[in-house]
């Protein structure tokens, strides 16, 4: 359907949409069409197969370029969500973990009342053949799941795309009001997390909590996944990290 109007003021903003590992320039462009049509902005693409700038994404993207041109490349998952502070993951395959499931509706009504309370919201894809792995989906706080033909839920990349950027444009007319409480500091962010994860299970390597080769990526999945179900704060992350340490300081002394 063709639909341009130059003349009206564009819909900007939304939460980010990262690519993890696109296979295709095509894809990419593709996706970025969707965004634009729902008036997203924000594409981060995590190690394109293809490489970044790519010519058939700019065609493919018939006139996105705001959405093309902005996109930033980054070397992981969670470089790419460092900055944000709720992750939602869009998969059609469920994983053996312990997360919420929201269809694209209920998402984009979470997403919108989380965004005007201030948070910085991003959506993982997957590569096109199989999707996210297990430790990107364990970077998300929740899982998106579109209600689809129980015998055939294949989408491709644009298609996953636009439904949930499809549900987000839709439900910003129901937007509640939300203001953020002043005085206290705002959500955790991704680096924030990481840097707890990584200070945590550095100190159960070293006590033997991890010990079993075989179990700990899926122990540390289950630890990562309480902590983000938490919704933690800038500070609460602090508090903890300092327990961690009050903790673990007398053992390194003996």
């Amino acid at each position: 359907m063709s639909g341009t109007d130059k003349t009206q003021e564009p819909v900007t903003g939304g939460p980010a949409i990262v690519l993890v590992q696109p296979q295709l320039g095509q894809n990419i462009g593709t996706a970025a069409r969707a965004m634009w049509n729902c008036g997203l902005t924000d594409l981060r693409l995590v190690r394109p197969r293809e490489g970044w700038p790519n010519d058939w994404a700019v065609k493919a993207a018939s006139g996105a370029d705001i959405v093309i041109e902005a996109a930033r490349v980054f070397d992981s998952t969670a470089d790419a969500i460092a900055d944000l502070t709720q992750v939602y993951a869009a998969t059609a395959r469920r994983r053996d973990m312990i997360q919420e499931i929201l269809t694209p509706r209920a998402a984009a009504a979470q997403m919108r009342a989380q965004s005007a309370a201030g948070a910085r919201i991003g959506v993982l894809f997957g590569p096109e053949r199989a999707g996210l792995t297990n430790d990107d989906m364990a970077l998300a706080d929740r899982i998106i799941e579109a209600p689809l033909n129980p015998a055939y839920k294949s989408l491709n990349l644009a298609q996953a795309v636009l439904l949930v950027a499809y549900e987000w444009y839709q439900a910003g007319a129901a937007t509640p009001d939300r203001q953020v409480v002043q005085g206290v500091t705002g959500p955790a962010s991704k680096a924030d997390l990481m840097g707890l994860f990584e200070h945590l299970e550095g100190e159960l390597d070293a006590c033997g909590f991890l010990r079993v080769r075989e179990k700990r990526p899926s122990m540390v999945r289950n630890i990562r996944n309480i902590f983000q179900r938490a919704g933690l704060m800038e500070q609460e992350v602090k508090t903890l990290r300092g327990i961690i340490t009050c903790l673990t300081t007398r053992r390194h002394r003996d």
